[in-house]
């Protein structure tokens, strides 16, 4: 079996999705800064599977890194899966430059300068498979939000485009958007139960739409029809709505 690729995987999504691929018999790499940090974590998913998994550095905010960190890997995967995220403060980007650069180019413009660099690859070998992790906070900006669904917005219309690319080479692209996910970045949110995921839960989810090859998954699958309401709600309508 071949190794699957978890960027961005100290997030409890990533180290979910991780042990699901694991579990069915993928060796895994897992990628982060300090990614040393994660020893504990892949000892076990080592212990549990009887898997190979390797911890790779990576920031992917040095674009200037990614050609060296990819060239290095000494086994090429068969398959990425991009779960980075930085949900930021919107209020604070309001005023503070750094910080809606930090959220757009955490969330879009390192995901993008990576995965261009593994897209030629796999297009070349006419084989794998790229699953990046967007969010339902992207199909329509709302003012709680919007710098980070903003970014979120662009991947989703990033992985479109490459999906169109990719199809003739034979390698599937899957477009992931969440809605409430109980996680780190979600930790102190009052969020309605019926609606939020369990990383596990979204983990599964994951490699079943990856292996049926689906193209967009929305997690939990009533998000769809969430944001099929959202989207259509009449501008004049939704300006003056919170929601």
């Amino acid at each position: 079996m071949s190794y699957v690729l978890i960027v961005g995987a100290k997030s409890d999504i990533a180290k979910a999705t991780a042990r699901e691929y694991a579990k069915n018999g993928y060796d895994i790499y897992l990628a982060a800064r300090n990614v040393s940090e994660l020893e504990a974590f892949a000892d076990d998913i080592r212990v549990r599977s009887e898997k190979v998994v390797e911890l790779v550095e990576l920031d992917i905010l040095d674009y200037r890194s990614h050609q060296t960190f990819y060239d290095a890997l000494a086994e090429k995967p068969l398959g990425v899966i991009t779960a980075v995220g930085y949900l930021g403060d919107q209020e604070k980007a309001q005023i503070d430059a750094l910080e809606s650069e930090k959220i757009i180019n955490t969330n879009y413009t390192g995901v993008v300068s990576l995965l261009n660099i593994i897209a030629n690859d796999f297009e070349q070998r006419r084989a794998g498979f790229i699953v990046g992790i967007s969010s339902v906070a992207g199909d329509r900006g709302r003012k709680s939000n919007y710098i980070y669904g903003s970014a979120k917005a662009a991947l989703t219309s990033y992985l479109s485009g490459l999906r169109n690319r990719l199809y003739e080479s034979q390698v599937h692209v899957l477009t992931v958007k969440p809605g409430f996910v109980a996680t780190k970045m979600t930790e102190g949110m009052d969020l309605p139960e019926k609606l939020t995921a369990q990383p596990e839960q979204v983990a599964q989810d994951i490699y079943k739409a990856q292996q049926r090859g689906k193209n967009v998954l929305y997690t939990k699958w009533m998000w769809r029809y969430v944001m099929m309401i959202i989207t259509n709600i009449p501008e004049f309508i939704f300006k003056k709505m919170s929601i």
